[in-house]
């Protein structure tokens, strides 16, 4: 036996339909940015999973979309791509641990997901204008803090 779908059926799950695209469009952008909710998922999970090795990927399936949109998004919104987002909360956990904490540097490097050594040390002192050592020994006031973006901290 076939059913039959009368007019009004078939008109109303099309409807149907087109609200929930019209809710998930509104979900996924607004203004070409990625929602702050969205944001938000991404920077805790960032947080905290610091000291694991974090791919664009990753980060795009914290909020289900594709890594190119999520990247292009993600720039949009908060002015840097994700790498580079990902870089400064790294070495601003680093920070903390250096002026808190007496443990060694390449400790702190592979605590907040650095790899090595010198790569930690290289890209601190390009964000933060000194290496880790003299950053330590002049104590956390004279260094410049970065600017993240306040929004994505909460």
């Amino acid at each position: 036996m076939r059913s039959r779908l009368r007019w009004p059926d078939m008109r109303r799950g099309t409807e149907e339909m087109d609200m929930n695209h019209v809710a998930m469009a509104q979900m996924t952008t607004t203004g070409g940015e990625l929602p702050a909710y969205r944001l938000r998922r991404v920077a805790q999970h960032i947080r905290e999973n610091l000291q694991q090795e974090l791919r664009l990927a990753d980060l795009s399936a914290v909020v289900h979309m594709s890594p190119y949109h999520f990247a292009r998004l993600f720039k949009r919104s908060t002015g840097v791509p994700p790498h580079q987002f990902l870089l400064r909360h790294r070495i601003e956990e680093a920070r903390g641990l250096l002026a808190a904490q007496r443990v060694p540097i390449a400790e702190i490097a592979r605590s907040v997901g650095f790899r090595t050594p010198s790569h930690f040390t290289t890209t601190f002192r390009r964000v933060t204008g000194m290496t880790p050592s003299a950053y330590r020994s002049r104590g956390a006031e004279t260094a410049p803090r970065s600017n993240l973006r306040p929004h994505l901290d909460a």
